[in-house]
């Protein structure tokens, strides 16, 4: 894979829905399982709720091989998973579960912060520059549009990715602890992060 010829782009048009959809759930589908155990329901919600405007794409001879969803005031990729469709899609207990685990994982942007919504990597893809490049984009994009920081949270046993972040310029602002969640969640803690832009 020649790096040269894998373009980003701010938004994606509807073809690479799935794609994007695919890229997330294998890089975050173990977290959302908790919530959606089904995979099959899963990728259909997801597929139904991502808002493609709240991504950078990275793009091989047209194939999606990364991606790297935010937040904004306006909006996020994930901006379409609402209670609502929670309910609408799974019915009133197993929308409400998935509701509370969702809720656990939510961030709210302070001013002038762009918070980032998922960042993953096709597996041919990996290794070469892929993932930092978009968070490059990211930043690119968070200066373009007025604002003074990026922010992310990282879990304690994604070590390969905090260092990722940390190389790119990230500091850890804060660490918390929750151990009592890991048999739920997987994990048991997370390092916010910023990079002031």
């Amino acid at each position: 894979m020649n790096t040269e010829d894998i373009s980003y782009r701010v938004g994606l048009p509807e073809k690479y829905r799935n794609s994007a959809v695919d890229l997330y759930d294998e890089a975050f589908g173990q977290k959302f399982a908790v919530a959606i155990p089904s995979k099959e329901k899963r990728i259909l919600f997801l597929k139904k709720c991502f808002v493609l405007d709240y991504v950078i794409g990275a793009v091989y001879k047209d194939k999606l091989i990364g991606i790297a969803g935010f937040q904004t005031p306006e909006g996020s990729l994930t901006g379409g998973i609402t209670y609502s469709e929670l309910l609408s899609e799974l019915g009133v207990f197993k929308g409400n579960w998935a509701a509370v685990i969702f809720d656990l994982y939510e961030r709210k942007a302070a001013s002038k912060e762009l918070i980032m919504d998922g960042i993953a990597v096709h597996f041919e893809a990996r290794g070469k520059g892929v993932g930092g490049h978009l968070l490059t984009e990211i930043a690119k994009y968070a200066k373009e549009h007025k604002f003074n920081s990026v922010r992310l949270d990282v879990i304690d046993i994604n070590s390969k990715a905090k260092a990722l972040y940390e190389r790119m310029g990230f500091k850890s602002v804060k660490t918390e602890s929750y151990p009592y969640l890991k048999w739920l969640l997987g994990f048991s803690g997370s390092t916010t992060m910023e990079l002031s832009v």
